[in-house]
């Protein structure tokens, strides 16, 4: 959940660094932040509080799944229908990221959430495991459960590539918000320890809920700063 700026959700919320504008159908502003010849990964921003919204579509079959259905429906479903979404994986359960959830049930994508965030959403369809695989298409995407900013936060590495989605539980300058009921600062530490900085190399990329993406290298070295300021 991102807070209004006086709190140290996402530690800012810069200019987004633009890879190449896709727009198609009418639907603009959507960003293709990164691709190789099997998949793409798209980004646009919608709601008060500035979230990203990532779909990854798999480029030999044409699927797609949908990260976070923030907010703005009618604009989120017409993207979806244009990039072939045909799920929605939930980083969390915020109110913030998952506003379009009842709409986009609504329209026939199933929505896949972790257990322990899933009474947060106003309904679900799949629960997700952790260290589990999600297929799009010919593509997986890992997922890897790091409770701190939520006790379901989750974030997904595309295998066999560079990108990693990590929602609000890392941002460039620190991690997410752990003042929140069910947030937990040493937790989210540990998690960002444990399941992100120790496994991932350092050119891994790192695209959060909100603001700019970074790498893994950039962020690691901060770590021990980060414990002692206390956010």
């Amino acid at each position: 959940m991102a807070p209004r700026r006086a709190d140290h959700d996402y530690v800012r919320l810069a200019n987004f660094s633009k890879g190449d504008s896709w727009q198609g159908g009418g639907v603009e502003n959507v960003d293709l932040v990164w691709s190789n010849a099997q998949a793409e990964v798209h980004r646009f921003v919608v709601g008060p509080v500035a979230n990203n919204v990532y779909v990854v579509r798999c480029r030999s079959t044409g699927e797609a799944t949908l990260i976070d259905a923030a907010n703005e429906h009618e604009r989120l479903l017409r993207v979806a229908t244009q990039l072939g979404v045909t799920s929605v994986l939930e980083t969390h359960g915020h109110w913030d990221h998952v506003g379009a959830v009842t709409e986009v049930r609504a329209a026939g994508i199933g929505v896949w959430v972790r257990s322990e965030d899933a009474h947060l959403l106003p309904s679900y369809d799949h629960l997700l495991e952790d260290d589990d695989s999600f297929s799009v298409g010919r593509l997986r995407l890992s997922t890897i459960h790091t409770p701190g900013h939520t006790p379901g936060s989750i974030c997904f590495a595309l295998n066999d590539t560079p990108v990693l989605f990590t929602g609000d539980t890392l941002f460039p300058g620190g991690p997410g918000n752990a003042t929140f009921e069910g947030g937990d600062f040493t937790t989210i530490i540990r998690s960002i320890d444990d399941r992100l900085f120790r496994p991932f190399v350092a050119d891994t990329l790192i695209f959060p809920g909100h603001g700019d993406s970074s790498t893994i290298g950039a962020e690691r070295p901060h770590l021990d700063e980060w414990v002692a300021r206390g956010w």
